[in-house]
């Protein structure tokens, strides 16, 4: 079941308290791919420079990732720098520059139109919304959002968010989305602008699922070092959404097993947890399914009672 990942592939240079890198391969689309392809076929959508390194490319390639919807113009690949604070709970952003992805505006190629999973990141509204109307045959398609969206251009973001299945946002931002600072009632609000499902990152702190036949909560994993938490929750949202294509969910086949759900959120957790390991990608040079699945029965052993 091949599931397909609209975003930003980008070059990151982060500065944490374990050291620094430059340019390093990231953004929201790379991020979600990775993750994902561990369980699924992943298609990427996104658009990159003239700078952007074969040998990235040939990287995202050798992990299964379908680069016939990556678009190459001419200049420079989408860059961003930023560094984090002693604990790594904040970060500072000392530069973005968009570059080709200014102009970004998604097309899918015909082969990707019918495919049954989709997950939409962190890009405008609308052009969210029309890559959702290319597609024929979805079966769930996901989303995530952050403040600028709510904030600026929030009558697009309600539109938007009718046709999707699954919104995957952090609890500041499920706060403002919804104007509630008790994160039950948060969600409840945000149920009713369409999503069914809404899982909210928590960082540190873990996620929690909600519907609203209930909700689900998962502490964080506690990692010996935080190398750099770049990517992580975009990593959670890959585990997440390719946990759930692996299985084949379909909702028109009969209602989500929460069984599945909950699962979907510890590989989430799992996947999330991995990617703070190293800087930027370059844990998942390494990772292995095996690992992944050991995490996730640790989480089950750590949360049993």
């Amino acid at each position: 079941m091949s599931l397909v990942v609209v975003g930003s592939v980008a070059y990151d240079s982060i500065e944490t308290p374990y050291g620094r890198v430059e340019r390093t391969l990231g953004g929201s689309c790379t991020y979600i791919g990775l993750a994902a392809s561990y369980f699924t076929q992943v298609k990427l959508v996104a658009v990159v420079g003239e700078d952007f390194e074969e040998a990235d490319a040939r990287f995202l390639e050798s992990r299964g990732l379908d680069l016939t919807g990556l678009e190459r113009r001419p200049g420079k690949t989408f860059h961003w720098s930023g560094v984090y604070s002693a604990d790594m709970n904040d970060r500072t952003t000392l530069r973005t520059e968009l570059n080709v992805f200014a102009d970004f505006d998604p097309k899918l190629p015909p082969s990707h139109r019918s495919a049954p999973y989709l997950m939409l990141g962190n890009i405008q509204p609308a052009l969210q919304r029309s890559v959702r109307g290319q597609m024929n045959g979805v079966r769930l398609a996901a989303g995530d959002t952050m403040n600028y969206w709510i904030a600026n251009q929030r009558e697009e973001l309600l539109e938007t968010l009718r046709t999707w299945d699954f919104l995957l946002i952090n609890d500041g931002e499920a706060r403002m989305l919804a104007g509630e600072t008790n994160l039950r009632r948060a969600a409840d609000s945000i149920l009713d602008m369409g999503p069914h499902t809404v899982v909210v990152k928590r960082g540190e702190h873990g996620a929690t699922l909600f519907r609203r036949d209930g909700h689900f909560s998962l502490p964080g994993y506690l990692l010996d070092h935080v190398v750099d938490p770049t990517g992580a929750g975009d990593a959670f949202a890959g585990g997440f959404l390719g946990y759930i294509a692996e299985q084949g969910a379909d909702p028109a086949a009969g209602p989500l097993d929460p069984k599945l759900l909950r699962n979907a959120v510890v590989y989430g957790s799992v996947l999330g947890s991995f990617c703070c390991e190293r800087f930027g990608v370059e844990r998942f040079r390494t990772l292995t399914r095996a690992e992944i699945d050991d995490r996730f029965q640790e989480f089950k052993a750590l949360t049993e009672f």
